[in-house]
């Protein structure tokens, strides 16, 4: 019985890293859809109030304060964002970013984009 329960715990403890571990994987190289966030002075998701200046981005599943560089797609710009939010809550869309983000990756409105998870907060 001892051994049953060392073997359940282990696999459990196994299911739960690998889910934790899965969503930066997950994003990475894949592309979507990037927009831009314009919610002026109200708060985050994660507690901190929404700045149009710093380079950070709203995530569905990456853990708050995960780093990321965005590509555009059409042009191969790049740029660094911090996960302090989430979204997009539109299902066609992958990630949004901030003015000044889209401002650096030279792109208004909808871009297409690729995510590489440069390193993860769990």
């Amino acid at each position: 019985m001892t051994t049953l329960k060392t073997a359940f715990c282990c696999a459990f403890i196994l299911t739960i890293t690998a889910l934790s571990t899965a969503a930066p994987a997950a994003a990475a190289g894949r592309p979507g859809i990037a927009a831009i966030c314009t919610q002026n002075g109200s708060m985050t998701s994660s507690g901190e109030r929404f700045s149009p200046d710093k380079l950070t981005a709203a995530h569905r599943t990456l853990p708050f304060g995960t780093i990321v560089r965005v590509t555009n797609m059409r042009n191969g710009h790049t740029v660094v964002v911090r996960i302090n939010d989430r979204g997009p809550f539109n299902k066609g869309r992958l990630i949004d970013v901030s003015p000044a983000a889209a401002k650096l990756l030279q792109f208004s409105g909808l871009t297409p984009v690729t995510l590489d998870v440069v390193t993860s907060k769990q």
